[in-house]
Protein backbone atom coordinates (compact mmCIF):
# COMPACT_ATOMS: atom_id res chain seq x y z
CA UNK A 1 0.00 0.00 0.00
CA UNK A 2 2.69 2.46 0.90
CA UNK A 3 4.67 1.92 -2.09
CA UNK A 4 4.57 2.18 -5.93
CA UNK A 5 1.30 0.90 -5.15
CA UNK A 6 -0.09 3.87 -3.95
CA UNK A 7 -0.29 5.42 -7.59
CA UNK A 8 -3.87 5.93 -6.68
CA UNK A 9 -2.80 8.99 -4.27
CA UNK A 10 -1.10 11.16 -6.48
CA UNK A 11 -1.86 14.78 -7.32
CA UNK A 12 -5.00 14.71 -4.89
CA UNK A 13 -6.76 18.27 -5.00
CA UNK A 14 -10.08 17.57 -2.72
CA UNK A 15 -11.10 14.41 -0.58
CA UNK A 16 -14.97 13.30 -0.31
CA UNK A 17 -15.63 11.84 3.00
CA UNK A 18 -18.50 9.22 3.86
CA UNK A 19 -19.44 10.21 7.60
CA UNK A 20 -21.60 7.40 8.77
CA UNK A 21 -18.97 4.24 9.06
CA UNK A 22 -15.97 6.16 8.44
CA UNK A 23 -15.72 8.78 10.86
CA UNK A 24 -18.19 7.25 13.53
CA UNK A 25 -20.67 4.41 14.27
CA UNK A 26 -24.09 5.73 14.83
CA UNK A 27 -26.08 4.54 17.54
CA UNK A 28 -27.30 5.49 21.02
CA UNK A 29 -25.86 8.78 22.84
CA UNK A 30 -25.07 9.93 19.57
CA UNK A 31 -22.55 6.79 18.51
CA UNK A 32 -18.51 6.65 18.98
CA UNK A 33 -15.54 7.85 16.87
CA UNK A 34 -13.67 5.60 14.67
CA UNK A 35 -10.43 5.38 15.95
CA UNK A 36 -8.22 8.06 14.39
CA UNK A 37 -10.82 9.42 12.20
CA UNK A 38 -10.85 12.67 14.62
CA UNK A 39 -7.11 13.49 14.13
CA UNK A 40 -7.35 12.36 10.29
CA UNK A 41 -9.63 15.04 9.73
CA UNK A 42 -7.81 17.69 11.72
CA UNK A 43 -4.43 16.28 9.30
CA UNK A 44 -6.96 16.59 6.45
CA UNK A 45 -7.78 20.27 7.34
CA UNK A 46 -3.95 21.16 7.76
CA UNK A 47 -2.64 19.86 5.06
CA UNK A 48 -4.64 22.44 2.60
CA UNK A 49 -6.74 19.80 0.70
CA UNK A 50 -9.99 20.43 -0.14
CA UNK A 51 -12.61 18.94 1.92
CA UNK A 52 -16.42 17.59 1.47
CA UNK A 53 -17.93 15.59 4.08
CA UNK A 54 -20.74 13.89 1.80
CA UNK A 55 -23.45 11.72 3.55
CA UNK A 56 -26.15 9.97 3.24
CA UNK A 57 -27.61 10.73 6.77
CA UNK A 58 -31.55 11.98 6.53
CA UNK A 59 -32.25 11.23 10.15
CA UNK A 60 -31.61 15.06 11.44
CA UNK A 61 -31.04 18.43 10.00
CA UNK A 62 -27.27 18.91 8.81
CA UNK A 63 -27.36 21.42 11.84
CA UNK A 64 -28.18 19.01 14.19
CA UNK A 65 -25.95 15.91 12.61
CA UNK A 66 -23.14 18.73 12.47
CA UNK A 67 -23.36 19.30 16.18
CA UNK A 68 -23.72 15.92 16.78
CA UNK A 69 -20.36 15.23 15.55
CA UNK A 70 -18.74 18.41 17.48
CA UNK A 71 -19.64 16.72 20.06
CA UNK A 72 -17.70 13.52 19.13
CA UNK A 73 -14.66 15.73 18.32
CA UNK A 74 -14.56 16.47 14.74
CA UNK A 75 -13.80 19.83 13.10
CA UNK A 76 -16.80 19.92 10.87
CA UNK A 77 -19.40 22.82 9.89
CA UNK A 78 -22.83 23.00 8.25
CA UNK A 79 -21.28 24.32 4.80
CA UNK A 80 -18.99 21.80 4.45
CA UNK A 81 -21.28 18.70 4.29
CA UNK A 82 -23.29 17.74 1.15
CA UNK A 83 -26.42 15.67 2.52
CA UNK A 84 -29.65 14.57 0.51
CA UNK A 85 -32.71 17.06 2.30
CA UNK A 86 -31.33 20.06 0.55
CA UNK A 87 -30.75 19.20 -2.41
CA UNK A 88 -34.12 17.42 -2.58
CA UNK A 89 -35.49 20.72 -1.61
CA UNK A 90 -34.19 22.29 -4.65
CA UNK A 91 -35.75 19.72 -6.96
CA UNK A 92 -38.68 20.11 -5.42
CA UNK A 93 -39.08 23.85 -6.02
CA UNK A 94 -37.51 23.81 -9.57
CA UNK A 95 -40.42 21.00 -10.61
CA UNK A 96 -43.22 22.66 -8.42
CA UNK A 97 -43.52 19.37 -6.57
CA UNK A 98 -45.44 19.62 -3.47
CA UNK A 99 -44.29 16.33 -1.16
CA UNK A 100 -45.63 13.67 0.90
CA UNK A 101 -42.99 13.22 3.49
CA UNK A 102 -42.04 9.45 4.84
CA UNK A 103 -38.79 10.71 6.25
CA UNK A 104 -37.26 10.93 10.35
CA UNK A 105 -39.32 12.99 12.58
CA UNK A 106 -35.93 14.76 12.86
CA UNK A 107 -35.61 15.71 9.64
CA UNK A 108 -39.14 17.34 8.58
CA UNK A 109 -37.58 20.96 9.49
CA UNK A 110 -35.13 20.78 6.44
CA UNK A 111 -38.37 20.71 4.49
CA UNK A 112 -40.06 23.86 6.39
CA UNK A 113 -40.44 25.98 3.19
CA UNK A 114 -41.36 23.47 0.71
CA UNK A 115 -45.60 23.39 -0.33
CA UNK A 116 -47.25 19.90 1.18
CA UNK A 117 -50.54 20.94 0.67
CA UNK A 118 -52.40 18.32 -1.51
CA UNK A 119 -49.01 16.17 -2.14
CA UNK A 120 -48.05 15.44 -6.14
CA UNK A 121 -44.79 13.40 -4.95
CA UNK A 122 -43.44 11.36 -2.34
CA UNK A 123 -40.31 11.62 -0.53
CA UNK A 124 -39.11 8.83 1.65
CA UNK A 125 -35.61 9.17 3.34
CA UNK A 126 -34.25 6.61 6.57
CA UNK A 127 -37.71 7.35 8.52
CA UNK A 128 -36.62 4.43 11.05
CA UNK A 129 -38.85 3.79 13.31
CA UNK A 130 -41.46 5.81 10.97
CA UNK A 131 -41.04 3.18 8.79
CA UNK A 132 -44.50 1.71 10.26
CA UNK A 133 -47.08 -0.66 7.68
CA UNK A 134 -49.37 1.99 8.01
CA UNK A 135 -46.96 4.68 6.64
CA UNK A 136 -45.48 3.07 3.88
CA UNK A 137 -49.03 2.20 2.81
CA UNK A 138 -50.15 5.74 3.40
CA UNK A 139 -47.30 6.85 1.04
CA UNK A 140 -48.12 4.04 -1.42
CA UNK A 141 -51.84 5.15 -1.56
CA UNK A 142 -50.58 8.79 -2.32
CA UNK A 143 -48.28 7.42 -5.41
CA UNK A 144 -50.97 5.18 -6.72
CA UNK A 145 -53.65 7.38 -6.73
CA UNK A 146 -51.28 9.74 -9.35
CA UNK A 147 -51.45 9.09 -13.01
CA UNK A 148 -47.73 9.33 -13.25
CA UNK A 149 -46.66 8.85 -10.26
CA UNK A 150 -43.30 10.32 -8.52
CA UNK A 151 -41.09 8.84 -5.67
CA UNK A 152 -37.90 10.76 -4.62
CA UNK A 153 -35.43 8.89 -2.59
CA UNK A 154 -32.67 10.55 -0.19
CA UNK A 155 -30.41 7.52 -0.83
CA UNK A 156 -30.80 3.69 -2.12
CA UNK A 157 -28.84 2.54 0.76
CA UNK A 158 -29.30 -1.20 2.02
CA UNK A 159 -28.21 -1.49 5.07
CA UNK A 160 -26.07 0.64 7.62
CA UNK A 161 -23.79 -0.10 10.59
CA UNK A 162 -25.03 1.15 14.25
CA UNK A 163 -23.46 0.31 17.57
CA UNK A 164 -25.59 -2.63 18.43
CA UNK A 165 -25.44 -3.97 14.60
CA UNK A 166 -26.95 -3.69 11.28
CA UNK A 167 -30.00 -1.60 10.33
CA UNK A 168 -31.91 -1.58 7.52
CA UNK A 169 -31.82 1.29 5.07
CA UNK A 170 -34.26 3.50 3.05
CA UNK A 171 -33.10 1.31 -0.01
CA UNK A 172 -35.19 -1.69 0.89
CA UNK A 173 -38.44 0.49 1.50
CA UNK A 174 -37.93 2.17 -1.46
CA UNK A 175 -37.83 -1.08 -3.59
CA UNK A 176 -40.95 -2.00 -1.97
CA UNK A 177 -42.77 0.90 -3.24
CA UNK A 178 -41.05 0.92 -6.71
CA UNK A 179 -42.08 -2.78 -6.57
CA UNK A 180 -46.03 -1.92 -5.42
CA UNK A 181 -46.20 1.18 -7.99
CA UNK A 182 -44.34 -0.05 -10.98
CA UNK A 183 -42.49 2.58 -10.84
CA UNK A 184 -38.41 4.09 -10.65
CA UNK A 185 -37.64 6.22 -7.73
CA UNK A 186 -35.44 9.37 -8.54
CA UNK A 187 -32.61 8.87 -6.41
CA UNK A 188 -31.44 11.98 -4.59
CA UNK A 189 -27.73 11.55 -2.41
CA UNK A 190 -25.27 8.68 -2.87
CA UNK A 191 -24.70 7.46 -5.71
CA UNK A 192 -26.54 9.91 -7.63
CA UNK A 193 -24.37 11.47 -10.12
CA UNK A 194 -25.36 14.90 -9.84
CA UNK A 195 -24.72 14.60 -5.65
CA UNK A 196 -21.14 13.52 -6.28
CA UNK A 197 -21.07 16.69 -8.71
CA UNK A 198 -22.33 18.84 -6.63
CA UNK A 199 -20.04 18.44 -3.92
CA UNK A 200 -16.96 18.70 -6.39
CA UNK A 201 -18.70 21.86 -7.21
CA UNK A 202 -18.75 23.10 -3.62
CA UNK A 203 -15.02 22.08 -3.30
CA UNK A 204 -14.02 23.85 -6.98
CA UNK A 205 -11.93 20.40 -7.37
CA UNK A 206 -12.26 18.37 -10.90
CA UNK A 207 -13.48 14.42 -10.95
CA UNK A 208 -9.70 13.76 -11.43
CA UNK A 209 -8.04 15.38 -8.86
CA UNK A 210 -10.45 14.15 -6.01
CA UNK A 211 -11.09 11.18 -3.59
CA UNK A 212 -14.12 9.01 -2.31
CA UNK A 213 -13.35 7.40 0.88
CA UNK A 214 -16.08 5.22 2.00
CA UNK A 215 -17.51 1.75 3.47
CA UNK A 216 -20.37 1.37 1.00
CA UNK A 217 -18.73 -0.56 -1.94
CA UNK A 218 -21.50 0.16 -4.35
CA UNK A 219 -23.13 3.67 -3.13
CA UNK A 220 -19.60 5.67 -2.02
CA UNK A 221 -16.99 3.65 -4.34
CA UNK A 222 -18.89 2.61 -7.26
CA UNK A 223 -21.14 5.77 -7.19
CA UNK A 224 -17.66 7.94 -7.09
CA UNK A 225 -15.96 6.09 -9.53
CA UNK A 226 -19.02 6.66 -12.22
CA UNK A 227 -18.02 10.21 -12.28
CA UNK A 228 -14.60 9.83 -12.80
CA UNK A 229 -13.24 9.80 -9.05
CA UNK A 230 -11.35 7.55 -7.31
CA UNK A 231 -12.19 5.74 -4.70
CA UNK A 232 -11.27 4.11 -1.50
CA UNK A 233 -13.12 1.45 0.58
CA UNK A 234 -12.09 1.45 4.27
CA UNK A 235 -12.70 -1.74 6.43
CA UNK A 236 -14.77 0.22 9.10
CA UNK A 237 -18.46 0.72 9.22
CA UNK A 238 -20.81 -1.43 7.09
CA UNK A 239 -17.69 -2.85 5.67
CA UNK A 240 -17.78 -7.26 5.45
CA UNK A 241 -14.55 -9.16 3.35
CA UNK A 242 -17.43 -10.35 0.88
CA UNK A 243 -17.03 -6.25 -0.41
CA UNK A 244 -13.80 -7.16 -1.62
CA UNK A 245 -15.15 -9.90 -4.33
CA UNK A 246 -17.57 -7.54 -5.53
CA UNK A 247 -18.45 -8.68 -9.14
CA UNK A 248 -19.11 -4.89 -10.64
CA UNK A 249 -17.15 -2.62 -8.17
CA UNK A 250 -13.42 -2.47 -7.37
CA UNK A 251 -11.73 0.38 -5.52
CA UNK A 252 -8.33 2.02 -6.02
CA UNK A 253 -7.46 0.64 -2.69
CA UNK A 254 -8.80 -1.14 0.46
CA UNK A 255 -7.50 1.08 3.79
CA UNK A 256 -8.08 -0.48 7.15
CA UNK A 257 -9.52 2.99 8.32
CA UNK A 258 -9.85 7.08 7.37
CA UNK A 259 -6.37 7.17 9.51
CA UNK A 260 -4.40 4.91 7.15
CA UNK A 261 -5.80 5.60 3.69
CA UNK A 262 -4.70 9.89 5.25
CA UNK A 263 -1.29 8.81 5.66
CA UNK A 264 -0.60 7.46 2.31
CA UNK A 265 -2.54 10.59 0.58
CA UNK A 266 -0.75 12.89 2.67
CA UNK A 267 2.82 11.09 2.21
CA UNK A 268 2.54 11.68 -1.68
CA UNK A 269 2.20 15.57 -1.16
Amino acid sequence: LRSAMAAWARAVRGLLLDVSGVLYDSGDGGGVPIAGSVEAVSRIKASGLKLRFCTNETQATREQFVKKLRGLGFDISVAEVTAPAPAACRILKERNLRPHLLVHDDLVPEFAGIDKANPNCVVIGDAAENFTYANLNEAFRVLIGMEKPVLISLGRGRYYKETDGLKLDVGAYMKALEYACDIEAEVVGKPAKRFFESALAEMGVPAQQAIMIGDDIVNDVGGAQQCGMRALQVRTGKYRPCDENHPQVKPEAYVNNLAEAVDVILQQM
